[in-house]
């Protein structure tokens, strides 16, 4: 079965796609609460495949199956729609305060709940300044389809480490899924070519979110406006784009129709 998904890595898989594993193989998937570490070597399904039993996996939804070393398959699709994942961080936003709870839209179905003891230093006397409209940097800790999704600020020692209420003065826009995941990836190459153009912040919240501040409101605009362009372009068109915004050559459409020069600062 995995030379069977070798043979296809690159390739568009549909929902229903069915690959079937030889009856001395089977699979592991990344869901599985603990995985044998004595199964290293078999085949590790990512999002997008599914288990059917011990001898098929089915594609669940549309897109190109990717291949990472030494064997893990997955489907890399321009999904939007985020359904909440534990352990996943993701950028939310408080909507309500209800008692000791906030509510915080973070993309899914259902909104999310937020203890105000979640966060790294709080006690029933020393609460958290939250206030609705606030953007949090979180993690999910419970989230399956029976129950709502709860987020928490703190890591298991109790520290922040990053997470907690940000955004004041930045920009916060919405990308596709598989966008997000590739910008996450090590010494990425969009990323690596923003930082050289301007120096910026950038937050990226699994569930498609983006938060960008960078030294000005025009460069802000253009770093959230050249991310979005990179998610349609290839690897030979984006140093390109890069290379016209550093020039000041590149030019960008009015509201009333007129062309003007996107010039760098």
């Amino acid at each position: 079965m995995e030379s069977c998904l070798k043979g296809r890595v690159g390739e568009v898989l549909l929902p229903g796609d069915v690959f079937r594993l030889a009856r001395t193989e089977t699979t592991i998937s990344l869901s599985d609460p603990e995985p044998d570490p004595l199964r290293t070597q078999k085949v590790v399904c990512g999002p997008g495949l599914r288990r059917d039993g011990d001898h098929v996996v089915v594609s669940c939804k549309s897109g190109v199956l990717k291949h990472k070393q030494p064997n893990m398959y997955w489907v890399d699709s321009q999904q939007r729609r985020y359904v909440p994942a534990k352990g996943e961080s993701v950028i939310g936003i408080i909507t309500a305060k209800s008692g000791d709870v906030f509510k915080v839209d973070v993309g899914g179905s259902e909104q999310a709940s937020l203890s105000y003891l979640a966060f790294e230093g709080a006690t029933k006397r020393n609460r958290p300044n939250v206030q609705v409209g606030d953007l949090v940097y979180a993690q999910l800790i419970i989230a399956n389809k029976d129950m709502e999704p709860e987020l928490v600020c703190i890591d298991s020692s109790g520290r922040a480490n990053g997470m907690g209420v940000f955004g004041a003065g930045g920009l916060l826009f919405k990308v596709s899924l598989g966008l997000v995941r590739r910008l996450l990836t090590p010494q990425n190459e969009i990323v690596k070519g923003l930082e050289k153009l301007f120096p910026c912040e950038l937050v990226l919240g699994m569930n498609g979110r983006v938060w960008v501040r960078a030294a000005t409101v025009q460069k802000t605009l253009i770093v959230a406006n050249l991310l979005e362009s990179s998610e349609n372009m290839t690897a030979q068109q984006r140093p390109i784009l890069f290379k016209r915004v550093a020039d000041g050559n590149l030019q960008i459409k009015k509201e009333g129709g007129r062309e003007r020069d996107m010039e760098s600062e």
